[in-house]
């Protein structure tokens, strides 16, 4: 992706960028369910409720802080596929009504085909809204837009051809996030639903005795269904965390494994905490021997209850995945109020390892899954550069300019967590590599911490 930079103007923003993506396909992109998922910043307040239906003269819906709603109408009159389409600020009830009144909006989407299978894309915001205000938005768009068709681009390449793909825990932080990505990727998304099924891209689920056709016309499940870890470890939430993985992953393998003409793969979520809570500084891959502790026994029996479709011959992945980074969820979102009110600080003497992942580049590990039929068995899902809770409290503090000084005593986990939860969870030291994706030549968005955070806090270079 090539910048041509922001202009910052008196009454709003011009943003441009080249991708190396023919026309065509970038419009389609942002045309198919999940666009408007893919491109909202992680770190704004505001959240997507519902997505235009239509580029032409749909309707998207955000919510703002305070129960206040932010409108957006899509201009029939303005639509010229696959050149441009509009957007400007409407009211549709009485929580939209301030935001209208307030703010002047019309965001113009331009794409110029430079030949070559190349786009330019650019962003025009006519708004009272200071450009300065609005340019990481855009940067943030720019680099996911150009991130995203790329992995599809190669997962073409390499014959993964529009599929049908259900998934459980999709409305969960990966999974919200996963769902988008495929479906504006042109595939097909089944979620799988505990409540009942509105609409035919839902499915209901019961985990304990699951539709004997519920994966019928399915070509992959992935799983990610699965209680918080986070808590007290008490007995009841241990026994939340063991019953909502092992008996319902067991059930739907099983399910795969019965299913005739079904899924060819069977992705299902898993923990480094298959490691242990403390290895040293050990490097571990995914040869590397189990770990002890509770969380350990949980992963090392939840990895254990996908053996069924695996005996029946389908393709079966176990993602091992580190500390998830995304400010709208998980520990990056419980940190990043603290650290940007200067409250930071490595905890205890901070040598413990951090085997951490951008969101996206866990998006783009469990789709590398789909389509290479290489991987299989374990696969960590971890960056290639795991650090230490010392430089990674110093690099959130300097991503977002504030000091990081007041060190917290490992005492405060065990309040929180019991001591079990705090050792295996807040102190917990894994320094765990991407052995099976580095080995097929996996590129990752974002490998180095710094710059992670960068692009998912709005703080780019």
């Amino acid at each position: 992706m090539d910048h041509d930079g922001g202009n910052v103007e008196s009454m709003g923003v011009t943003f441009s960028s080249v991708l190396n993506a023919p026309r065509d396909e970038v419009f389609a992109w942002h045309a198919r369910p999940g666009a408007f998922n893919r491109l909202s910043p992680p770190w704004s307040p505001l959240r997507v409720l519902t997505e235009a239906t239509s580029l032409r003269d749909g309707r998207a819906e955000l919510a703002l802080p305070g129960g206040l709603r932010w409108v957006a109408d899509h201009q029939a009159d303005s639509y010229d596929p696959p050149r441009r389409f509009v957007d400007s600020i409407g009211s549709h009830g009485l929580a939209s009504l301030p935001a209208r009144l307030a703010v002047r909006w019309r965001h113009t989407h331009d794409f110029d085909d430079l030949g070559d299978g190349r786009t330019r894309v650019t962003d025009r915001v006519e708004t009272p809204v200071p450009g300065a205000a609005l340019r990481p938005m855009f940067v943030y768009r720019h680099r996911q837009l150009a991130d995203d068709l790329a992995a599809h681009r190669l997962a073409a390449e390499h014959g993964l051809a529009p599929a049908t793909v259900a998934v459980t825990g999709s409305s969960g932080l990966v999974g919200a996030a996963l769902t988008a990505f495929l479906s504006t990727g042109g595939h097909r998304v089944i979620r799988l639903v505990r409540g009942t099924a509105r609409g035919a891209d839902e499915r209901q689920w019961n985990p304990d005795d699951p539709d004997p056709e519920l994966l019928a016309g399915v070509d992959a499940v992935i799983h990610l269904a699965g209680a918080s870890i986070a808590g007290r470890f008490t007995e009841q939430h241990r026994n939340a965390i063991l019953d909502s993985r092992i008996g319902p992953t067991r059930r739907l393998a099983e399910l795969v494994a019965r299913t005739d003409a079904g899924p060819a793969v069977l992705i299902c979520a898993s923990a480094v905490g298959f490691y242990g809570y403390d290895r040293g500084d050990d490097t571990l891959n995914e040869d590397s021997d189990r770990g002890e502790g509770f969380l350990a026994d949980v992963v090392a029996q939840w990895e254990e209850s996908t053996a069924p479709a695996e005996q029946a011959g389908v393709r079966v992945v176990r993602m091992r995945t580190g500390i998830v980074q995304s400010p709208r969820g998980g520990t990056l979102k419980l940190m990043r109020p603290l650290f940007s009110a200067g409250l930071g600080g490595r905890l205890g003497d901070g040598r413990q390892w951090l085997s951490w992942i951008g969101i996206d580049d866990l998006v783009d590990a469990y789709h590398r899954a789909l389509w290479d039929a290489s991987l299989s068995g374990p696969v960590n899902a971890v960056a290639p550069q795991p650090v230490r809770n010392t430089e990674y409290t110093r690099t959130l503090a300097r991503v977002l300019r504030r000091p990081a000084v007041l060190p917290v005593p490992s005492l405060a986990p065990a309040l929180l967590l019991g001591q079990q939860g705090a050792r295996e969870l807040a102190c917990a030291s894994q320094r765990v590599s991407p052995g099976k994706l580095s080995g097929a030549g996996h590129r990752f968005r974002q490998p180095d911490l710094d710059q992670a955070l960068r692009h998912l806090l709005g703080r780019a270079r």
